[in-house]
């Protein structure tokens, strides 16, 4: 018979938010399987918790993870964690997931902190339908077609984003969704410098150009407004744009208006008023 892999949320900031279930099941099972063994011996440590660490992580889990399902499969239970959050969700654990799956090896969730719900339930944006985007590609090329692609989704929407890279992500939602469009930027989630600004996506860059990003941030992001009535044709779109360029708004900015509040793509409103010039 096999053994059970537990997928075991750890604190992602305060340790007081880690459960008696979660100690529990790491005090109990054979072996944990660790995105960074440095890391968690520390919690292991502090929960005066003794037990055989294995590494498990982007880089390895390939092999890794064959290894953990072979000793599974001989009966051993396993805890997954990852440094801080949900195992398996935007996490290489999802692999090692799909191989217990299709070997019929039982997964149980031990539930705790997860990072992306905790910023939607603080938002102040509308909770009931939202799409986790995680972390966006740093290839400018793709994550700008992401958001693209993403400019008409009508759903709340949750990013990771590390402090380096905030600036450079708020001018591309700007471009993609407009300056005007809600977002809450939830910092340092649970530990001591908490903060939550809720602001327009032009607030937040005004803001920020002024100000350091300083911790780990999850943005929360307004939804496109419902499409509703009757739909506006690219024509309608391209004679919106030209009536602003009119009025001394660059061609480019007036595309991108435009698009913000029609729904229409960005780009095929600038080529076709390109034509029409």
């Amino acid at each position: 018979m096999s053994g059970t892999l537990y997928l075991v949320a750890t604190p992602i900031g305060n340790l007081g938010d880690f459960s008696p279930r979660a100690v529990e099941t790491l005090e109990t099972v054979d072996f944990i399987a660790a995105e960074d063994t440095r890391v968690s011996v520390k919690l292991l440590n502090h929960f005066g918790i003794k037990k055989s660490l294995v590494s498990y992580h982007e880089h390895n889990h390939v092999t890794a993870g064959q290894a953990i399902l072979s000793r599974l499969l001989a009966g051993e239970s396993c805890a997954l964690v990852t440094d801080a959050g949900t195992p398996a969700i935007s996490d290489p654990g999802e692999d090692l997931v799909r191989l217990c799956a299709e070997a019929g090896v039982p997964v149980l969730s031990i539930p705790g902190c997860c990072a992306a719900v905790n910023a939607l339930a603080v938002s102040g944006l509308p909770t009931g339908r939202f799409t986790f985007e995680g972390f966006l590609t740093v290839n400018k090329k793709s994550r700008r077609e992401r958001l693209e692609q993403l400019r008409t989704e009508e759903r709340t929407m949750i990013f990771h984003e590390a402090p380096h890279k905030l600036r450079t992500t708020l001018d591309d939602l700007c471009e993609a969704f407009g300056p005007d469009r809600r977002i809450a930027l939830c910092r340092e989630l649970t530990k001591l410098h908490e903060e939550t600004m809720r602001t327009t996506i032009k607030g937040a860059v005004d803001h920020y150009r002024e100000n350091t990003p300083k911790g780990e941030y999850v943005l929360v992001v307004e939804g496109a407004p419902s499409k509703t009535g009757t739909a506006v044709t690219l024509e309608d779109g391209v004679a919106q744009v030209l009536a602003l360029r009119e009025q001394g708004m660059r061609l480019k900015d007036a595309a991108r208006e435009v698009a913000s509040h029609t729904g229409l793509s960005k780009n095929e409103l600038y080529a076709a008023a390109l034509d029409r010039r």
